[in-house]
């Protein structure tokens, strides 16, 4: 944006009744050098036919491998990828509306899987805005993405608690005043990453170091075996989710909370003492995929 134009953007803005987007751009390199340990991350997104996980396909994938540090800033940008594939089945038409993508700009495409090996392999941590979805198409495909980090920042960044009302991409770009050309893969990756490179609203940390901190917590799937069909009321204001597969109640726990649970659902639930429930211990290398589907 030209001078003349950041004057008038400002002009508008201090009167208080305009709100003035900037077109985001890519991330600039930090100028001074990492003064601290530093790691290799990327940030992934998925266009798809659709969200079935065992007959959908991948069309488009963009990746950006960039470094980080231990704080949580980002210092550049190493690598961008971005390639389209015809899937074995034409492109739903709501995709298309969705994407713009279309068969015809991916017949004969294919996308190049010793490159994603290539870029993938010394990743610290695979991020995602909505990593439950993106790592289960991606893994299914590319096998290096099943022994990552992953981490998920749609819910593993509390947006709510720093001022955000919506979770998705755009909206809180929105909110920090830019706006840019979603669903496509690349453009998506570019909007999230510098989306993590900024100071949260209200406690000013850095969006990365939140996520990060988050991610490398250990969490707690504690299954509510057998526990007595009149209390799923009950189960479901605490944010007990039903698995169809396992016919069970479960719901994931920061490891400190697992004993409090345990006394809940002894005390409320079962009414009885509880011996040995099920509960399955989740990190990052394992969280979103489809080894921890309850579904799966």
């Amino acid at each position: 944006m030209s001078t003349p134009l950041d004057s008038i953007a400002t002009v508008l803005e201090e009167t208080g009744d305009y709100r003035v987007l900037r077109r985001l751009a890519p991330l600039e390199p930090l100028a001074a050098p990492p003064d601290e340990p530093t790691f290799i991350g990327l940030v992934v997104d998925t266009e798809t036919t659709g969200t079935d996980f065992g007959r959908d396909e991948v069309i488009e994938l963009g990746i950006l491998k960039f470094e980080y540090g231990a704080s949580g800033r980002i210092y550049r940008i190493l690598d961008s990828f971005n390639q389209l594939h015809q899937p074995s089945r034409p492109i739903p038409p709501e995709i298309t509306r969705l994407t713009g993508i279309t068969d015809a700009e991916v017949a004969g495409r294919r996308i190049d899987d010793g490159a994603v090996a290539a870029l993938a392999r010394d990743a610290a941590v695979v991020i995602a805005h909505n990593a439950s979805f993106d790592r289960q198409m991606c893994e299914g495909r590319w096998p290096v993405f099943a022994d990552r980090n992953w981490a998920c920042s749609c819910h593993q960044v509390p947006w709510r608690d720093e001022g955000h009302e919506g979770l998705k991409l755009g909206y809180l770009l929105i909110d920090h005043g830019y706006f840019h050309h979603g669903h496509r893969a690349i453009d998506d990756c570019h909007a999230l990453l510098r989306l993590l490179s900024l100071p949260l609203r209200a406690s000013g940390r850095l969006a990365l170091a939140c996520l990060l901190e988050t991610a490398r917590r250990p969490t707690v799937r504690l299954w509510a075996q057998g526990s007595p069909i009149e209390t799923k009321d009950l189960l479901k204001a605490r944010r007990y989710r039903w698995s169809g597969r396992r016919r069970c109640w479960y719901v994931d726990l920061d490891e400190d909370r697992i004993e409090i649970e345990r006394s809940f659902l002894s005390e409320q639930v079962f009414r009885r003492p509880l011996l040995d429930l099920p509960a399955d211990r989740i990190t990052a290398r394992d969280r979103f995929s489809a080894r921890t589907n309850p579904e799966a």
